[in-house]
């Protein structure tokens, strides 16, 4: 029975497919890894079939996706090209930074590409996937990719020249990150590292939702949260003069030179 397949099973297959069964998919998938604690880790968690051989992997696939790191993809396209069994007509790159045209190189013009960028919080339901499709993915297949990652989350299809600066915002890591820092300076400030957590979850997490669900505008918010002459006030506008702004732009940037690196390969 054709399948969709996985080749490689690391953090986002396993984020992906964990996702997918959690929102009730029954469809058939396969993962192909050399690792077999990855894959055993898998067919536990998420009734996954799995492959050791590329070849086996690929007599299965009817849909492919390419979720290895961004130096891998040229030795796993190679890989395919030597199996002797073609790819499907309809693949997928989850690899950041790799463009259309790298991927289109090899195969073409038989298979159709994709690009995909889902977030690990697809795992719960509550991912976000950006698509960006190559010329020849006909309406029917974009219909198909748009429904597969809709399971897992939000979907939001742009053009491949933002794909690069999507990647680096959209990253669950940002949010970590400020968690981390912000509960950090409250442990400083004198809180236990619970409450301080639980504080700092509620600034990022609660707030973030509450301008999900009012539709108001972040300056509104803004504005809201923080009266003039109170400690909220008082703290942005000392996090700004310390240069905070600047930090999360200088961020990005460092991201997008990474995302131009990746295309090299």
């Amino acid at each position: 029975m054709k399948a969709t397949v996985f080749l490689g099973g690391g953090r986002i297959t396993s984020a992906l497919v964990a996702g997918l069964r959690l929102a009730g998919y029954r469809g058939e998938i396969v993962v192909y890894d050399r690792n077999p604690a990855k894959l055993q880790a898998l067919r536990r968690e998420a009734q996954v079939e799995t492959a050791r051989e590329l070849k086996t992997a690929m007599l299965r696939a009817e849909m492919l996706i390419v979720a290895v790191r961004p130096e891998s993809v040229a030795g796993i396209l190679d890989e395919i090209a030597d199996c002797g069994v073609a790819p499907p007509k309809l693949c997928i790159s989850l690899a950041a930074g790799i463009p259309l045209k790298n991927l289109r190189s090899r195969f073409r013009p038989a298979v159709h590409w994709v690009r995909a960028m889902p977030s690990p919080v697809c795992r719960v339901g509550r991912g976000l996937t950006a698509l960006s499709f190559g010329r020849n993915v006909s309406k029917s297949e974009r219909s198909q990719v748009h429904k597969f990652f809709g399971q897992v989350g939000a979907v939001v299809q742009i053009t491949e020249k933002k794909f690069d600066a999507f990647t680096a915002v959209y990253s669950s890591s940002h949010g970590y990150h400020a968690l981390a820092t912000l509960a950090a300076a409250a442990e400083d400030a004198g809180l236990d590292r619970a409450t301080a957590l639980s504080a700092a979850a509620h600034a990022l997490g609660d707030g973030i939702l509450y301008w999900r669900q009012s539709g108001k505008p972040v300056a509104d918010l803004l504005r809201e949260a923080a009266t003039p002459g109170g400690i909220a006030a008082a703290t942005l506008s000392a996090m700004t003069a310390s240069g905070y702004a600047r930090a999360v732009r200088n961020g990005i940037r460092a991201g997008l030179r990474q995302a131009r690196s990746n295309a090299k390969r």
